[in-house]
């Protein structure tokens, strides 16, 4: 495939490698905003965005208006999501967001929806997430905590949403923590007078991220519509 990078940070350098070992071609990397690209021009047969929260809406809709399909991993611009699929559709092209795109993640993300399936009318147990990233990363919580989070509550009646640090009895406590170096750990944590339960995901590297990421853009390839890594699971388990 002919890959476009949207965004070269860190995450930008090891999807490109990771995608010229796969055997792929990189077209072009932009740093953080697509400005005078007649992208229609250059053959792009996918576009990977993990820019910036200010920058990811014009980059994704700007591909969208190509032709061009985008899998997207950049958080904090979600509030357009909804325009970014509008955009999407009318362009009858693809899009794959993700708040994480790594195999193993996605995975945990299961685990989490079935235990919270368990727990949901264990009203002695509260929950609580955790997640810690390295200085870098420029929002909090995650987004991977957000989906964490909503997923739980999508289950559990009792909880209303979820809140940064301090949260109320019916909303879901996210405590964000900035470690050097650190790719990224979540653990769901269910508490009780008697017992705790939990379940981590602990990344040693960008390259599962990177990975996933590339394999998502080799899935949307010549699709059309708008999709998530659980379409891409479906086709690999």
């Amino acid at each position: 495939m002919r890959i476009a990078l949207l965004g070269y940070g860190r995450m930008g350098k090891t999807i490109e490698e990771i995608a010229l070992t796969r055997h792929h071609e990189i077209v072009i990397t932009i740093d953080k905003h697509i400005e005078n690209y007649e992208l229609e021009k250059m053959d792009i047969d996918v576009a990977i965005d993990f820019s910036v929260p200010d920058a990811a809406f014009k980059n994704i809709t700007s591909c969208f208006k190509a032709g061009i399909p985008v899998v997207s991993g950049t958080t904090g611009w979600l509030d357009k999501y909804n325009d970014a699929v509008a955009s999407c559709n009318e362009n009858k092209t693809a899009f794959l967001y993700a708040s994480n795109f790594s195999l193993g993640v996605n995975i945990f993300f299961e685990l989490n929806k079935k235990l919270a399936d368990m727990m949901k009318n264990l009203d002695s147990y509260s929950v609580e997430i955790e997640e810690i990233h390295h200085t870098k990363k420029l929002d909090a919580p995650s987004g991977t905590a957000i989906t964490l989070a909503e997923q739980i509550i999508e289950r559990n009646e009792s909880k209303k949403g979820w809140k940064l640090e301090k949260a109320a009895g019916n909303e879901i406590p996210i405590y964000a923590k900035r470690i050097e170096d650190v790719p990224g750990t979540h653990t769901v944590s269910y508490r009780s007078e008697i017992d705790d339960i939990e379940i981590m995901h602990t990344a040693k590297s960008r390259q599962g991220f990177a990975k996933g990421a590339v394999i998502a853009a080799e899935w949307l390839h010549n699709k059309e519509g708008v999709f998530s890594m659980k379409d891409v699971l479906s086709s690999l388990f």
